[in-house]
């Protein structure tokens, strides 16, 4: 044999094998411990699943942010105060993308919009780890009951505790302990 030919058969058998060692990356199962995680609070988890950055997009909403890790940790400690319920209602791998169908419920939500909030969702990869959420879809949400609640939520809490003037938008836990005191507020005095 000539040298052209076994060094093309080296590098073809080289390659292959590179390929075929490289165990293939499990995206549907992360996607699943992401929900996991996001369901139990569990912050540790969501730290090893998640990339140095993540970007969040509201398609619907034209809304786009980019949290680093710790900043997403520290939003998943305010969501943990509202005692979060996720459901994966579908959920596939599609190339290199998952795509989901979650039911988000919790004390907040079920006090804004009085049912859960059910979203498609597309997670995108590096790797092994989440670098992007995307909510393309609000398949049940209902802005005017969400909106409404809200608005009269605020306006008592102006009028009657401006103490915890500034909850809607503080989304650390501090922020969501005030949130959830506002909403106990309100709902005992009605």
């Amino acid at each position: 044999m000539n040298k052209s030919v076994i060094l093309s058969l080296l590098l073809i058998v080289g390659f292959l094998s590179c390929k075929n060692s490289g165990k293939e990356i499990d995206k549907l199962g992360i996607a699943r411990k992401y929900y996991k995680a996001l369901d139990s609070s569990n912050h540790s988890e969501m730290a090893l699943l998640l990339a140095d950055s993540l970007v969040t997009k509201e398609t619907e909403y034209n809304y786009e942010q980019t949290f680093t890790l710790n900043e997403y940790v520290e939003w998943l400690k305010w969501d943990s105060i509202f005692d979060p319920t996720y459901k994966i209602l579908q959920i596939e791998q599609e190339d290199e993308i998952v795509k989901a169908k979650i039911s988000k419920i919790d004390k907040r939500i079920s006090f804004l919009h009085q049912e859960p909030i059910v979203t498609n969702q597309i997670i995108r990869f590096d790797n092994d780890k989440i670098i992007g959420l995307e909510t393309t879809v609000y398949v049940i949400f209902n802005d005017s009951i969400f909106v409404k609640n809200r608005d009269r939520l605020v306006n008592w809490i102006e009028e009657n505790h401006p103490e915890l003037n500034g909850f809607l938008y503080d989304q650390t836990k501090t922020g969501g302990l005030k949130y959830l005191k506002a909403i106990e507020l309100y709902k005992n005095n009605q």
